[in-house]
C-alpha cells in the first residue's frame, strides 16, 4: 500500500477540468485573485445556468463560509438531496430521495469508481476544499452518460484559472467529547510556461463520537399495544466511535496555443486511513444494569467490534481541444482507481452462564477498482444560433472483490467479568484460518462504446436541443470462489429533448424529457449462493440482469431577483421500467421448509414524481442589502409494488428543506449566519426487515472576522445534537412477514453532539 501510496503522489495530475463550456471559455475566463477566496466582500448566491439541461450551479463562496468538511457536506445545502448516513457523516448523497445508485456523481464531468456495490460514489471521499462549484443536473443530456435516473451531481473542482496566488489554511475541530482534530491545507495557482499551474493539498481529521441504544421485543405495537411489558427481550447500549484522517494532493495544468488550441493535464489524490471501534453490552431488563439483581438486571452478553479501513482513490487525465473545421474537437484519456482494504475483528461474549461463551469472527475484504476511458467530441456551428455535436465514448472497467473470514467458539471459567475494564478482544484466539465467503472473491470486467449526436439552438428568447445516445455493454462476471464465469450484453438508446423559453424580462419556463438508466448492483450480478443474506432466505445472484431504465420529465420555471437573486419551481415525474427486485425462486433454502432461494430479477415497474422549490437572494429591497437568504423545500414521492404490495422507493425521504441567511457589516469586515436543515422519514421494505428512519433537524452557525488577507472563523454544527431513529421489524420467512409473524421488534436511537470549528485563512 506504501508504494502504491509514493507512486500516486508522484503521479497526482488528474481529473480533466473542462467545464461543460468548452475549453475556450475555460481559457478566456479570467483569474480569481487569492483575497477572493479568502477574504470574502459579497455574499455568494446561485448561479443562474445557462445549460439547457436543467441544472443548478452553486459557486464555492455558496458553501465555504460554514466551512464544509467533504463534498458531502457542502451538498447538504443544495435542494433535493438526503443523507442516509450515521448522524455526523455525509457519504452516499441521494438525489430526489433514491438510493445513491440511482444518482450519478462526477468529478468534472467524468466518472469516478467508489467503494459502493450499487456503483455508487461517496461524497465524503472528496474535501470541500477542492470544490470550485457544484452542478445539480436534474436531466441528462446526450453528450454525458445517461446512468442518472435520479439526476446527476457534478463536482468540479478548482483549475488554474480558479486562483493566482496562494492561501493557506489552519485550524481545528472540537468534539463533545473533548477530542480535537486538525485541518490544514494550501492552494497556490500562478503562471508557468506561459500556462496555468496550480497546487493543493490538504489534511483533515476526522472523527465521529456517537452513542447507540437499542430495545428489542418479540412482537409489534401493530400485533400488541402493550408490547413493551409483555414481550421485552433486551436492552443494548453502544458506543461507537470512527476516527481517522483524510489525505489529499491536487494539480492541474492549462495551456492555451496560439492558434486556439487547449490542452489540459490535472489531477486528485485523496487518501482515507480510518478505524471504526464499537462496543456494546446488552442487558435483559429495560433499565437496570449489571449487577441489580433484586430488579432482575444483568449483563447478557459483551461485544467489541473493531475495524481498520484503509482507502485511496486517484484520477488522471489529459485532453487536448483543437480548432477543426470551422469547429472544434476534444480528445480526452483517463485512468481512475479506487483501492480499499477493511481488517475487522468482533467478539461477542455470552455472559448468561458459567462457562461463558466466546463468539470470535475476522473478516478481510479488499476492494480493486480501475476505470480507463477514452472519448471524443465535435462540435460544429452552422448558423450564428445553431451547432451540432458527434461524439463516441469508450470505457473499460474492472473491479475485483475479495472476502474472507473466519469464525470459532470457544469458553472461558472465568468467574466474574468487569464490563468496564476488560475488553472481549483480549480474551480471543483468532485460531481459525480464513475462508472465502460464497461470491465474495470475484471480478466484474465491463467494457462500454457510446455514440451520440445532438444538435442545438440557442438565443436569448428561445433555445432548444435534441439529441441522442446509445450505449452498449459487454460485461463478464468471474466468480473465484465456484470457478464460475458468465456474460452479458445489453444496449439502449436513450433520447433527450431540452427546451429554454424567455416568458419575461426575468422569468423563463424549462423543459425536459430524456431515458436515463441504472445499471445492476456489482453483488447482484456475481453468479453466487449465498446462505441466510436475507434473514433466513438465501440470496442467488443472477449475472443476466439488464439496467433499469425510466422516461423522465422536469417542468421548471425561474425568475431573477435583482443582480443576483433567483428563484425556481421544478416539477419531475419518472417513469421507471425493468425494476431490479427480490424474486422467489420457489427452491427451498438452506434453513428448510418456509425458506426460500430469492435472486433479483428485471421485474415490475415504478413511477417517482415531486416539486422542488428554491430561493437564493439579498434583501435590498427590504432595506436589508447586507442580507441574503437561501430556502428550498423538496416534496418527494414515488410508487413501485413487491411481494407484499405498494410501497415507495425504498428509503426515500418524504421531503427536505434548508433554510439560512448571511448578514455581512462591511465596515467592521466582519459576518454571521446560520443554516437549519431538516428531512423526512424514510421506510425501506426488504424481505425478512422493514426499516423506518427519523431524523432530527440539524442547526449550523458561523462567525467570521476579516482583514486585508485574513479570515477567522468559528463555526458551531449539530447544535441541535441531531439524533437518527430507526425502527426496525424483522421477520424469519416470507410467510411470517405476509402473516406479520415477528421474529423480533428493534427500536434504535442514533445521537452525537455538537462540533465547534476554528479556522484562519491567510492569502498570499
Amino acid at each position: 500500500m506504501t508504494s502504491f501510496k509514493l507512486k500516486a503522489l508522484v503521479a497526482a495530475l488528474a481529473l480533466n477540468n473542462i467545464s461543460a463550456y468548452g475549453a475556450q471559455e475555460n481559457a478566456n475566463k479570467p483569474v480569481k485573485v487569492s483575497e477572493e477566496l479568502v477574504v470574502y466582500g459579497d455574499i455568494g448566491y446561485r448561479n443562474r445556468s445557462q445549460q439547457l439541461a436543467p441544472t443548478l450551479e452553486y459557486d464555492q463562496d455558496y458553501f465555504q463560509r460554514f466551512e464544509p468538511l467533504t463534498a458531502g457536506d457542502a451538498l447538504k445545502r443544495v435542494p433535493s438531496v438526503t443523507f442516509l448516513s450515521d448522524v455526523l457523516e455525509s457519504d452516499g448523497a441521494r438525489m430526489r430521495g433514491l438510493s445513491p445508485a440511482y444518482t450519478k456523481v462526477l468529478i468534472n464531468g467524468e466518472e469516478v469508481p467508489g467503494a459502493g456495490a450499487d456503483r455508487s460514489f461517496f461524497v465524503d471521499r472528496i474535501p470541500a476544499e477542492l470544490i470550485e462549484r457544484v452542478e445539480i443536473i436534474r436531466s441528462p443530456s446526450a453528450n454525458r452518460s445517461a446512468d442518472a435516473i435520479a439526476g446527476t451531481l457534478n463536482i468540479v473542482l478548482r483549475d488554474g484559472y480558479s486562483l493566482d496566488g496562494g492561501y493557506l489554511r489552519a485550524g481545528g475541530l472540537r468534539y463533545d467529547d473533548g477530542e480535537f482534530k486538525e485541518s490544514l491545507g494550501g492552494v497556490y495557482g500562478t503562471e508557468l510556461g506561459g500556462g496555468r499551474l496550480l497546487l493543493g493539498a490538504n489534511l483533515q481529521g476526522r472523527y465521529n463520537p456517537k452513542k447507540k441504544t437499542s430495545f428489542r421485543y418479540g412482537d409489534s405495537p401493530e400485533n400488541n399495544p402493550d408490547y413493551r411489558e409483555q414481550t421485552f427481550d433486551n436492552r443494548e447500549h453502544q458506543d461507537d466511535t470512527r476516527d481517522g484522517d483524510d489525505t489529499s494532493l491536487n494539480a492541474s495544468y492549462e495551456y492555451t496555443f496560439n492558434d486556439g488550441a487547449y490542452f489540459d493535464i490535472s489531477g486528485i489524490w485523496v487518501d482515507t486511513e480510518r478505524s471504526e471501534d464499537e462496543r456494546s453490552y446488552e442487558y435483559n431488563h429495560p433499565s437496570t444494569a449489571s449487577g441489580d439483581a433484586a430488579n432482575g438486571g444483568s449483563l447478557l452478553t459483551d461485544n467489541a467490534n473493531i475495524a481498520d479501513i484503509e482507502q485511496t482513490n486517484y484520477s488522471l487525465s489529459s485532453s487536448y481541444n483543437q480548432p477543426l473545421f470551422g469547429g472544434n474537437s476534444k480528445f480526452k484519456v483517463a485512468v481512475a482507481r479506487f483501492e480499499e482494504s477493511v481488517f475487522e475483528q468482533e467478539v461477542e461474549l455470552d455472559t448468561a452462564e458459567l462457562p461463558m461463551v466466546l463468539e470470535q469472527e475476522q473478516e478481510r475484504s479488499d476492494i480493486d477498482d480501475k476505470e480507463w476511458t477514452l472519448q471524443w467530441q465535435h462540435s460544429q456551428p452552422y448558423s450564428d444560433s445553431k451547432q451540432w455535436q458527434i461524439g463516441a465514448f469508450w470505457q473499460k472497467k474492472e473491479r475485483d472483490t475479495g472476502i474472507y473470514a473466519s469464525e470459532s467458539e470457544l469458553e472461558t471459567m472465568q468467574s466474574s467479568w468487569d464490563q468496564f475494564a476488560q475488553s472481549p478482544l483480549s480474551l480471543a484466539t483468532f485460531d481459525a484460518p480464513f475462508e472465502a465467503v460464497s461470491g465474495g472473491v470475484n471480478t466484474v470486467q465491463e467494457q462500454r462504446f457510446d455514440v451520440f449526436a445532438l444538435l442545438k439552438h440557442e438565443s436569448q428568447e428561445f433555445a432548444w436541443e435534441l439529441g441522442v445516445r446509445w450505449e452498449s455493454t459487454d460485461s463478464q462476471v468471474d466468480n473465484h470462489v465456484d470457478a464460475v464465469r458468465t456474460d452479458n450484453d445489453y444496449d439502449f438508446i436513450l433520447p433527450s429533448a431540452h427546451i429554454r423559453v424567455q416568458v419575461a424580462e426575468n422569468g423563463r419556463i424549462n423543459a425536459s424529457l430524456a431515458r436515463s438508466l441504472r445499471r445492476p448492483d456489482f453483488d447482484y450480478i456475481t453468479p453466487a449462493l449465498r446462505e441466510e443474506e436475507l434473514a433466513d432466505n438465501d440470496l442467488l445472484g443472477n449475472p443476466a440482469l439488464e439496467p433499469e431504465s425510466a422516461w423522465g420529465v422536469d417542468l421548471g420555471y425561474e425568475y431573477r431577483l435583482g443582480q443576483t437573486g433567483v428563484m425556481g419551481v421544478n416539477l419531475f415525474y419518472r417513469d421507471v421500467s425493468d425494476l431490479i427486485e427480490i424474486a422467489n425462486t420457489g427452491m427451498q433454502g438452506a434453513e428448510g421448509e418456509g425458506t426460500f432461494v430469492l435472486q433479483p430479477r428485471n421485474t415490475g415497474d415504478g413511477t417517482v414524481y415531486g416539486v422542488e422549490l428554491d430561493l437564493s437572494t439579498p434583501l435590498g429591497a427590504l432595506g436589508l442589502p447586507n442580507t441574503g437568504v437561501f430556502v428550498n423545500y423538496s416534496w418527494l414521492d414515488s410508487e413501485v409494488e413487491d411481494f407484499f404490495g405498494e410501497r415507495k422507493f425504498n428509503d426515500q425521504s418524504d421531503y427536505v428543506y434548508n433554510l439560512g441567511f448571511i448578514h455581512d457589516f462591511p465596515q467592521l469586515g466582519a459576518s454571521f449566519g446560520a443554516t437549519y436543515r431538516k428531512q423526512g422519514d424514510a421506510l425501506g421494505r426488504f424481505v425478512g426487515e422493514e426499516v423506518s428512519t427519523h431524523y432530527g433537524a440539524d442547526l449550523e452557525l458561523f462567525i467570521e472576522k476579516r482583514w486585508q488577507k485574513l479570515t477567522l472563523r468559528m463555526v458551531g454544527s449539530n447544535l441541535l445534537d441531531a439524533s437518527k431513529e430507526e425502527v426496525f421489524n424483522k421477520f424469519d420467512t416470507l410467510e411470517q412477514q405476509i402473516e406479520r409473524d415477528f421474529d423480533e421488534y428493534e427500536l434504535e436511537s442514533e445521537q452525537a453532539g455538537p462540533v465547534v470549528q476554528l479556522m484562519l485563512r491567510y492569502a498570499f
